[in-house]
């Protein structure tokens, strides 16, 4: 930042800062201005607004442009203030375990409606990962028995961390495994199977932003040549994981509509805030 020895007050930070970023075509300049110095100051937004006027410290704008420094790197903000917020809570996060979307709150959002007349339904997690949407259950369906897998070591650390903070410890098991594996772990079978699966296909990868292709762990994203590597199995063991009745909710990719109803010809398709198609719900029959 120019001029070293000026004296910084948190307005003029937020107004520099925002206008660099806007300059370098970065999205949402204010609000990721507010954020890393709210980070840095362990302060609420509210506070740099109650608080505009005060000085910072030669530590604390230190502190500050190691953060921006990060940022212009087009690493994601989440992962540079350690959190995200999904379904109005809060999530632990970082590198090796992919951000929750908005996106995905649709899916919580339906399993929710569809379960909440049953309060001892059993619920599989496919691929927890930030433990976002077991988590999200777990708070919202207190009666529900929640499974939650993964293959990542890190994912699962970092799904447990976030189940005790948002207080849900109890409520769900974790478990290492991969659900494209042969075998399963499984001796009962589910009321719910939800599932954010990768669904990325190999030639988009490199269309992705910084942000993800830079980022984010490709495992958690890439899914083979047309991106249907992570639906196919499921649509082989999803029989044997729901119980007669039962409903699987999977999120799709926004092109993927067509090829997802010829793996699920019985499937429902919702449509996003953006009218694309990002939810398939398939009912055991």
């Amino acid at each position: 930042m120019a001029e070293e020895r000026r004296r910084w007050t948190v307005i003029d930070l937020l107004k520099w800062t925002a206008g660099y970023l806007q300059e370098k075509k970065f999205d949402h300049a204010r609000l990721t201005a507010e954020r890393l110095l709210c980070h840095v100051l362990n302060w609420r937004r509210v506070d740099l607004y109650l608080q505009f006027d005060r000085p910072l410290s030669a530590d604390e704008l230190t502190a500050f442009k190691r953060l921006l420094q990060r940022r212009l790197t087009h690493e994601p903000l989440q992962y540079i203030v350690g959190e995200s917020e999904f379904f109005s809570l809060s999530f632990l996060v970082g590198p090796g375990v992919l951000i929750p979307r908005p996106e995905t709150e649709l899916l919580v959002e339906k399993v929710i409606e569809f379960a909440r007349p049953s309060a001892g339904c059993r619920i599989l997690d496919l691929g927890t990962g930030s433990g976002c949407i077991a988590i999200s259950l777990a708070v919202h369906l207190p009666q529900a028995q929640i499974v939650a897998i993964d293959r990542s070591a890190k994912a699962l650390e970092l799904a447990q961390a976030n189940a005790r903070r948002n207080g849900v410890t109890d409520r769900i098991e974790f478990i290492s495994w991969d659900f494209t594996s042969p075998t399963s772990p499984f001796t009962a079978a589910f009321d719910i199977v939800a599932a954010n699966p990768p669904y990325i296909r190999q030639s988009d990868y490199e269309r992705l932003p910084k942000e993800i292709k830079n980022f984010e762990p490709p495992e958690a994203l890439l899914a083979g040549t047309d991106g249907l590597d992570g639906y196919r199995a499921i649509q082989r063991r999803l029989r044997q994981w729901l119980n007669p009745g039962g409903r699987a909710f999977l999120e799709i990719g926004a092109d993927q509509a067509e090829e997802i109803l010829h793996l699920f010809p019985q499937a429902d398709l919702f449509p996003d805030l953006a009218g694309r198609q990002r939810l398939a719900i398939i009912e055991q029959r």
